[in-house]
């Protein structure tokens, strides 16, 4: 499918001025290649900062932007109609002034002559933003990742083809114990299925979060019936008539499944980039202000880097994109401002909301803080110095740990882990 929702009859080429030219208005090309949560975001912050130029948002897919954490969660549920996934109805592009491409992949850039070929048409640009996301990665074929049934979800035609086959009594397994993996064990439990969940570490969501939150959420999957097999890795997968019927772990055993789902994490998508000649460092590289290396080039989203503490930090999630994009929206107007990252993140399993705020890297110590009803909340630390929150069922000690964090306060830990302390009190002190 190839859709093309022209916001104003007009072709651009090198030099060419568009329709408001016969009101002597200069028109400059903003191209955005990506149609992903940062490339809406980005167009939409263009157009509502007084951008008046034209604006192309461009997606390899045949929708419009849409929302990715509902995919595996609400959308697979049932819960949602794919009308409620799109970030903005298709009428928002038209009003603003804004060109989208759907359905067909930019397939080269010349960033000397600053164009780029999508189908049949080359396009100029003034300023390219590259908002292109990220890839799951896959199985090797050579252990049986090319069978039917091995899924992974990517975007929404991914999930709409796993649907039917999350029926009750159906057996999957899950590669994967991060948050990815673990939300669709929870989807897959609450409808009924057989959920085996392996992951190669010693525990789940060893990468990403402190033991405590590894148990807590250790502990939920059990009581719904998940069989969680840490330190255990796939072997290889097994078929019959080219459809996968199980799995050899690492361990010697073995389990029989319908179909399984890979989550071992993504790969930030670089390839135009680097077809552009932009440096690549830990995705496409960015300078703080969210320019390439290639001036009239930027990066926003889970395919960009840029400058945090020495290194080039890449972040993955809803939040980034958005404030990403838009800080790039904003100096491709001219604001020259740097983007400060303020980290934050959700993960829905089961009846369980978790909140993080911050980047918990270099903790050494957790601080627990147990609150009404059972819900629990845990504080990283390295040494006196608050660096992150995980909050589960806990949105007060979540929104107070978010406002410390980037206030760069951090409370004594002993008033943290006394349920009697006022939590508001410690944004005072």
């Amino acid at each position: 499918m190839n859709c093309i929702l022209d916001a104003l009859p007009y072709r651009v080429a090198r030099n060419q001025t568009n329709g408001r030219a016969e009101k002597g208005l200069a028109m400059k090309h903003v191209i955005v290649v990506g149609a992903g949560q940062a490339g809406a975001s980005c167009v939409a912050r263009l157009r509502a900062k007084g951008f008046d130029g034209q604006i192309t948002l461009i997606g390899e897919e045949p929708f419009p932007p849409y929302q990715r954490p509902p995919l595996s969660k609400a959308y697979l549920l049932g819960e949602m109609e794919r009308d409620r996934l799109y970030l903005r109805p298709e009428s928002f592009y038209v009003e603003q002034v804004i060109t989208l491409r759907l359905g067909t992949p930019v397939t080269s850039i010349d960033p000397v002559e600053q164009t780029l070929t999508v189908g049949d048409d080359v396009l100029h640009y003034d300023d390219l933003v590259l908002t292109t996301g990220s890839t799951p990665r896959r199985l090797p074929a050579a252990i049986g990742g090319d069978l039917d049934g091995v899924m992974v979800v990517r975007g929404l035609q991914d999930v709409d083809a796993m649907a039917p086959r999350f029926a009750k009594g159906a057996r999957v397994l899950i590669v994967g114990g991060g948050y990815i993996g673990l939300e669709a064990a929870a989807v897959a439990a609450k409808l009924g299925l057989s959920v085996t969940l392996v992951e190669m570490a010693d525990r789940i969501l060893q990468r990403v979060a402190a033991p405590e939150t590894s148990y807590y959420f250790r502990q939920v999957h059990s009581k719904h019936g998940v069989d969680i097999r840490e330190g255990v890795g796939l072997d290889h997968l097994t078929g019959a008539e080219g459809r996968v019927t199980g799995a050899v772990l690492s361990d010697g055993s073995t389990v029989e499944v319908d179909f399984v789902l890979v989550g071992v994490g993504i790969v930030p998508n670089t390839q135009l980039a680097e077809m552009a000649g932009v440096e690549i460092d830990n995705g496409i590289a960015t300078d703080a202000q969210g320019r390439t290396s290639d001036p009239h080039i930027w990066a926003a989203g889970d395919c960009a880097s840029f400058p945090l503490n020495g290194q080039q930090m890449r972040l993955e999630s809803v939040g980034n994109a958005i404030d990403q994009a838009e800080c790039v929206a904003d100096n491709i107007l001219g604001s020259d401002r740097p983007y400060e990252a303020k980290p934050w993140f959700w993960s829905d399993q089961y009846d369980v909301k978790l909140q993080i705020a911050g980047l918990s890297t270099g903790y050494d110590k957790i601080v627990t803080r147990h609150g009404e009803d059972g819900v629990v909340s845990f504080w990283y630390y390295a040494g006196d110095q608050l660096l992150a929150i995980d909050a589960m069922n806990d949105p007060r000690a979540y929104m107070v740990g978010k406002r410390l964090i980037e206030a760069g306060k951090s409370p004594a830990q002993d008033a943290v882990a006394d349920p009697a302390t006022d939590l508001k009190a410690l944004l005072k002190a």
